[in-house]
C-alpha cells in the first residue's frame, strides 16, 4: 500500500478522521518486482481499484496491510541477517523479528493475491493458505514511509525489492486481480505519463540512485525513511 502527499509536505486527506481522535498508523508492505531482463530495469506496477477508499486509480507496487494471519505464515526462506536486523532497527521501540518477517511475508503474500506472482516454490497441500512457500532470502528492505496525518486511513509501509530472476519469476505470467488492474512492466529510468502517487515517484527516485550507486542492490543499506514532523515532511535514514 503506497502514500500519497501534497506538494510542498503532506498528503492532502480524502476524508478527515473523527475529531480528537488521531488515525494510528497500520503496519503494511509493498513490493517492486524488478525485471533485468533487457537493456534497462523495469519494475512491476498496476492500478489500484476506482471503487478503493484509499487512493483508487493510481498506479502503485504490489502491496497492502499486514494481516494477523501473517505471523502464521509458513516459509522456506528466511530474510537474510542483514535485512532482517535493518527491519528490526527503528526509532523507539525495536521491532521484534516475528514482526519484522510478518511484514516481508504480507509483501509476499499481497503480491501474490494481487498479480499471481509466487516468490517461492509451489506446494500442494489443501490446507496451506497459499499455493507455494514463501521464500524471502532474495527480499531487500529499500525504503519506510508513514501516511501524514489527516487521513482517515494511515499506514506504516515497508518498501522491498526483489529480482525476478534470482527469485525465478517469469515476467510474462502475471495475473490482474480486484485489488489491482492494468498491470505493466515500467522502464524505471523512463515513467510513463501515469498518476502515480507522490510518495511511490519518491521511492523509484530511491531505486534508480540504488541501481545506480550499485546495480546488485546489496541488502547491507541505508534505508530512507519518510514521515511527518511538525508539519513537515521529513526524510531521514534508518
Amino acid at each position: 500500500m503506497t502514500l500519497e502527499r501534497r506538494s510542498g509536505s503532506a498528503a492532502s486527506p480524502q476524508s478527515g478522521p473523527p475529531r480528537g481522535r488521531p488515525v494510528r498508523p497500520r503496519d503494511a508492505a509493498s513490493i517492486m518486482v524488478l525485471d533485468r531482463s533487457e537493456a534497462r530495469v523495469r519494475v512491476l506496477m498496476g492500478k489500484r481499484h476506482s471503487a478503493h477508499a484509499f487512493m483508487p486509480d493510481v498506479y502503485v507496487f504490489p502491496g497492502g496491510r499486514r494481516d494477523p494471519s501473517d505471523y502464521r505464515l509458513a516459509f522456506a526462506g528466511d530474510l537474510d541477517p542483514a535485512v532482517l536486523q535493518s527491519l528490526k532497527s527503528v526509532e523507539g521501540r525495536p521491532l521484534t523479528e516475528a514482526r519484522a518477517r510478518a511484514l516481508a511475508l504480507a509483501a509476499v503474500r499481497e503480491l501474490y493475491e494481487e498479480a499471481g506472482v509466487r516468490v517461492g516454490k509451489p506446494i500442494v497441500e489443501p490446507s496451506a493458505a497459499l499455493p507455494f512457500l514463501p521464500d524471502l532470502a532474495d527480499l531487500r528492505y529499500m525504503a519506510r514511509a508513514i501516511t501524514p496525518p489527516g487521513h482517515s486511513r494511515r499506514f506504516d509501509t515497508r518498501f522491498f525489492a526483489v529480482f525476478a530472476d534470482e527469485a525465478d519469476i517469469d515476467a510474462s505470467l502475471i495475473l490482474e486481480s480486484r485489488e489491482l488492474q492494468d498491470l505493466q512492466w515500467i522502464d524505471v529510468n523512463d515513467l510513463p505519463p501515469l498518476r502515480i502517487p507522490e510518495i511511490t515517484a519518491t521511492i523509484l527516485a530511491d531505486l534508480r540512485s540504488s541501481l545506480e550507486s550499485d546495480p546488485s542492490l546489496p541488502r547491507e543499506r541505508s534505508v530512507p525513511f519518510y514521515f511527518m514532523r511538525r508539519g513537515r515532511f521529513v526524510r531521514t535514514l534508518l
